[in-house]
């Protein structure tokens, strides 16, 4: 072998979770990515083991995204989702009898939805345990993210909120893997100096940041990002490859953009009438995603042709062996210029593989089989198996950085989104106050310090502000992070005057009751 492949996939969700609400659309981003992109990912990985594969993934699944599939209301709330669709799915059989490409599809969405639904309940309904088992294995190598994916650079002025963010991921971890995590997926690949103080703490080994992070570090990288470089404390930093994600990310070049593929955007949920899909809608007052789609992109036009299933599994596997081919070619040209085997690190969003490019598992799939089969240029790793092999590399300081626009977390501080970084600044100080003052007590007084906590992380999160930047759904994004700092601030008055309402505050920790076992002190 010439050289190693690293492949990352990066699956979180923001908590969301209303149990104060019988039924409630934004709780649907989980079950869409149970359905699209979570179960179908599972179930490749499991043939690969099924089969005697030696393939090697990492896959970062997040705190609050674990939370969520550990959670009895939310997995009822799945259930109850997916049987509404298996009874839409057999509606549609019903009404497409006559419409044989259709009729063809809606058959097939409903022998999809009961096989997800049939690999749900084969595990119990933990997935967290699913992926663990395959961990224990050998086959997977899962790694965290920060307790609710803050943009760390965001919360530098106040180190002790950096602190508690991976320390309270670290024991999140513990308590779903029964190990340390080695590796972290810095939230948005979010890096500036300083940040790997606390990850040392938590003893963390490595973790992953944008490609410019590693290409301007001091001193500058003799290996660019086809090697890890060492932090001065000794802790890897991967650099993302520029050529690899292109081919994927893309929105001119990248693989998902065939015209074969499903489109994502035409769904029975806006095509039907109404009446006829309401009782199966996320919302039933809103028209809203179902995913049963039957057309493909087709192209810019308005116009859609209708899906057909084979044609995009051929170009999903035209797609597999060109990824292949360019990898291949990729290592075997840096090999021949190195003076150690090359790594290229391929970091995605899990949800791409699936929810938004709905042939993706099938690619994923496709090549690492034909990685497996049908090439030996370079071999599937993982960063950890990879230092592991490689423990001496070049020591130099990444460079501030984080991917999306503009490379230095722009998407999450801008004109839409700067008015939530002054409240949090507040807040911030004033739980390491209620930490220090408060961290020895216990009972009623603990519980709500706890509390304290939880709100203040829920409200740090980056899916907040890159919500507001997008405008996917703003309204709900400003309200949770308003509600969150409201409750703490509460919180905190109660603290100070030493009388805490013990019915309000079960209320919010039976709504809010993501990290069980919280330690306040970590802010102190």
């Amino acid at each position: 072998m010439q050289g190693y492949l690293a492949l990352i996939l990066h699956a979180h969700l923001p908590f969301v979770r209303h149990p104060e609400f019988p039924k409630f659309l934004e709780e649907n981003w989980l079950f869409e990515a149970i359905i699209e992109s979570y179960i179908p990912l599972l179930n490749v990985m499991e043939g690969w083991d099924r089969d005697g594969m030696d393939a090697r993934l990492t896959m970062t699944l997040s705190p609050t995204l674990c939370s969520m599939l550990r959670d009895p209301l939310l997995q009822d709330r799945f259930e109850r989702h997916l049987d509404e669709l298996i009874d839409l799915a057999g509606k549609e059989v019903y009404r497409t009898h006559w419409d044989k490409p259709f009729f063809e599809l809606a058959e097939f969405y409903q022998r999809r939805l009961v096989s997800i639904r049939d690999t749900y309940r084969r595990h119990g309904r933990d997935l967290v345990g699913a992926f663990a088992s395959l961990q224990d294995k050998g086959k997977l190598e899962i790694i965290t993210t920060a307790a609710t994916h803050a943009v760390l650079p965001l919360l530098a002025s106040h180190p002790a909120s950096i602190r508690a963010q991976v320390l309270v991921a670290r024991d999140h971890y513990r308590s779903c893997f029964g190990r340390d995590p080695r590796g972290i997926w810095l939230p948005e690949c979010a890096y500036a100096e300083g940040i790997e103080a606390v990850l040392q703490e938590a003893n963390i080994r490595w973790f992953v940041i944008d490609t410019h992070g590693v290409l301007h570090a001091h001193p500058r990288p003799r290996y660019g990002v086809f090697a890890p470089i060492f932090t001065p404390n000794g802790i890897a930093a991967f650099g993302r490859d520029l050529d690899s994600a292109r081919q994927v990310w893309s929105r001119h070049e990248g693989y998902p953009g065939d015209a074969r593929y499903r489109d994502f955007y035409r769904d029975v949920g806006f095509d039907l009438d109404f009446d006829y899909v309401q009782p199966h809608l996320p919302a039933s007052h809103l028209r809203g995603f179902t995913g049963i789609k039957y057309y493909r992109i087709t192209g810019p036009s308005p116009e859609k042709q209708v899906y057909v299933r084979n044609l995009a599994l051929q170009a999903a596997a035209e797609h597999a062996q060109d990824f292949l081919s360019a990898r291949m070619g990729q290592i075997a040209r840096l090999a021949g210029i190195m003076d150690r085997p090359p790594l290229i690190v391929s970091p995605y969003d899990a949800e791409l593989f699936g929810h938004w490019w709905y042939e993706g598992p099938e690619f994923l799939d496709y090549f690492v089989r034909k990685a497996g089969y049908d090439q030996n240029v370079f071999a599937l790793i993982t960063p950890e198996e990879y230092l592991r092999r490689h423990p001496s590399n070049q020591v130099a300081r990444p460079s501030a950085s984080s991917w999306g626009e503009e490379g230095y977390w722009r998407v999450w501080l801008n004109e839409t989104n700067e008015w939530i970084y002054p409240h949090l600044h507040v807040a911030q100080e004033r739980m390491t106050s209620l930490a220090r003052r408060f961290g020895g007590s216990d009972g009623l007084m603990r519980r709500a310090l706890n509390q304290a906590g939880r709100e203040l992380l829920l409200a740090q999160s980056s899916d907040w502000p890159f919500i507001l930047r997008t405008g996917t759904s703003p309204e709900y994004a400003r309200k949770r992070v308003r509600d969150h700092l409201v409750r703490f601030h509460r919180l905190h008055d109660q603290l100070n005057a030493g009388a805490v309402d013990e019915q309000w505050l079960s209320r919010i920790e039976q709504r809010d009751n993501v990290f069980p076992d919280i330690d306040c002190r970590y802010w102190a």
